[in-house]
C-alpha cells in the first residue's frame, strides 16, 4: 500500500522560509516522478514543482521559480520542497503526489498517489 506523508507546514511571515517533506513508502519509486501541488480556498489545485527519481530532473511553476527548490533523497524515499521568500499568495494546502514518470507532469490527473496535505499560511 503506497503512502505519502507530508510534514513541515506551518505559519510564517512574508519573506520567510519553510521546508516541506514527503516521505514515500509502499513500493519502489524508480521510474516515478514526485510532484508538489497546492490548493488555496476557492481555487483549483495547481502544480508547484516536479522531481524525477531517474536523473533528478526538476520542473517548476512560473510563480515559484527562483524561490522554491524541489529535491529528493533516495536513501530515505523522501522528497523535499524548500520554500524561500514566501508571499501571502503562497498560502494553501500543499500536497505531495507520485506517478509514473511518463504520465505525471503538470496535471494532477497524471499522479496516481496523493498525500493528505499540509497547511502553509504566510502572513503579511
Amino acid at each position: 500500500q503506497v503512502q505519502l506523508v507530508e510534514s513541515g507546514g506551518g505559519l510564517v511571515q512574508a519573506g520567510g522560509s519553510l521546508r516541506l517533506s514527503c516521505a514515500a513508502s509502499g513500493r519502489t519509486f524508480s521510474g516515478y516522478a514526485m510532484g508538489w501541488f497546492r490548493q488555496a480556498p476557492g481555487k483549483e489545485r495547481e502544480f508547484v514543482a516536479r522531481f524525477s527519481w531517474s536523473g533528478g530532473s526538476t520542473s517548476y511553476a512560473d510563480s515559484v521559480k527562483g524561490r522554491f527548490t524541489i529535491s529528493g533523497d533516495s536513501a530515505k524515499n523522501t522528497v523535499y520542497l524548500q520554500m524561500n521568500s514566501l508571499k501571502p499568495d503562497d498560502t494553501a494546502v500543499y500536497y505531495c503526489a507520485a506517478g509514473n514518470y511518463y504520465r505525471a507532469y503538470l496535471s494532477a490527473n497524471g499522479y496516481a498517489y496523493w498525500g493528505q496535505g499540509t497547511q502553509v499560511t504566510v502572513s503579511s
